[in-house]
């Protein structure tokens, strides 16, 4: 099918819940190279919103996926499934964590922790209700999470609250203390908070939010949905701030395109969930697991996350070089390979993306100023300068 048949399709049977989409269908990847309909070719600096973090066609996942297919796709936890059990190995092994669920998605494994927390304050007697996330944060579109994201324009069609949600100002110690006490249940936050403007934490905040969860005798749990799997140049971003979480979420790169959400817990707080208290028909499946442990294998293996933060480093910097001499260019941001475009009230994020996808680059955005860049980790000098090349150019209106 062509563009216009598919836009067709799309507009006459699909929810419209994404407006106005970028005008393109990719149909094919390699690398860091996506080909749409038309077979035209573009370098991929979103990695399907901090997904594809080994790009497109990693040898390892295919072969995985070829072999997963052909000997069982699904089954259900109601019996053992070696690949579940092997990928919650390797993710317990590699960080700080004890036990691991598996679901299908981000906000399944927000919806979770939240869940797990709750019981868990029930099972020592004392029913505390209050969760505290961080204005501006983004944790998931199910009921729980879409009231734990601190954005109220999420929350008026669907109140009241299904739980107490308090929302403090990212990084205010003074706020944190003030409001996490003993009625807390649990503190939910990002290191680097991604859909709100890709805005990292620093590490004295971070470390604030340790102590205040120590105080209050509240847990911590750490959603590194967007920032785990060497998307910040770590493995999980929470290495980069010297304390650990009680409960971790993850997903997006956890699969490498595969739908797969975990929430991974120290041993006190997975204790709480007892015979029947949580499940999931799909999470977990041997397809999903198999590819989250090529994942796995790959960024421990080969040296991606490695290549991550030395591509991180130099992007950084390099956006910072045309923030110099670009009055578009307002601040620039992030940790790794997440890093954020800020862009005067004059720009609009959209617009510039919009351009860029044009000149042949896929890039994102976050708020209505703010580009996003999470490309594949696998990224290259090379591929990095084109893409910057094409930037200023947009960006200074010599497009």
């Amino acid at each position: 099918m062509d563009l216009e048949q598919i836009k067709e399709l799309d507009k006459k049977y699909y929810f419209g819940v994404f407006g106005e989409r970028m005008p393109v269908c990719f149909v094919r990847g390699e690398g860091c190279r996506l080909y749409d309909t038309e077979g035209r070719e573009y370098t991929d600096f979103f990695g399907g919103i901090a997904v594809n973090v080994l790009g497109h066609g990693n040898a390892r996942l295919k072969a995985a996926l070829h072999a997963q297919v052909d000997a069982v796709v699904h089954t259900s936890s109601i019996y053992y499934i070696e690949q579940q059990a092997r990928l919650a190995a390797l993710l317990c092994e590699n960080s700080c964590m004890d036990k691991a669920f598996f679901c299908n998605s981000g906000a399944e494994a927000n919806e979770g922790a939240i869940k797990l927390a709750l019981k868990y304050s029930y099972e020592k007697g004392e029913k505390r209700k209050k969760i505290v996330s961080a204005k501006n944060s983004f944790h998931g579109r199910t009921m729980y999470t879409l009231f734990a994201t601190g954005q109220e324009k999420f929350h008026i069609p669907y109140a009241p609250l299904p739980a107490d949600f308090v929302h403090i100002p990212y990084g205010d110690i003074g706020a944190l203390f003030e409001t996490v006490d003993g009625q807390t249940c649990a503190v939910l936050m990002e290191t680097v908070q991604g859909e709100g403007g890709v805005i990292p934490a620093s590490p004295g905040y971070m470390q604030a939010v340790r102590d205040a969860c120590d105080k209050a005798g509240a847990l911590l749990i750490l959603d590194e949905i967007q920032t785990g799997l060497g998307r910040t140049g770590k493995l999980f971003s929470y290495m980069h701030y010297g304390m650990e979480p009680d409960i971790m979420t993850l997903a997006k790169a956890l699969g490498g395109g595969v739908p797969i959400g975990a929430i991974l817990a120290k041993q006190h707080a997975a204790d709480a969930f007892k015979k029947g208290d949580h499940g999931s028909t799909f999470g977990g499946n041997p397809l999903a697991c198999a590819a989250g442990i090529a994942v796995m294998e790959e960024l421990l293996d080969t040296g991606v996350i490695e290549n991550g933060a030395k591509m991180g480093g130099l992007l950084k910097a390099s956006l910072e070089g045309l923030m110099q001499r670009l009055p578009a260019i307002k601040s620039v941001r992030g940790l790794g390979l997440m890093l954020g475009v800020e862009l005067e009230e004059s720009h609009k994020a959209a617009d510039a993306a919009r351009a860029m996808l044009e000149k042949g680059f896929v890039i994102g955005t976050a708020e209505e100023n703010t580009l996003r860049l999470t490309p594949p980790l696998i990224i290259t000098k090379a591929e990095t300068h084109k893409m910057l090349e094409a930037l200023e150019q947009v960006l200074s209106g010599s497009a």
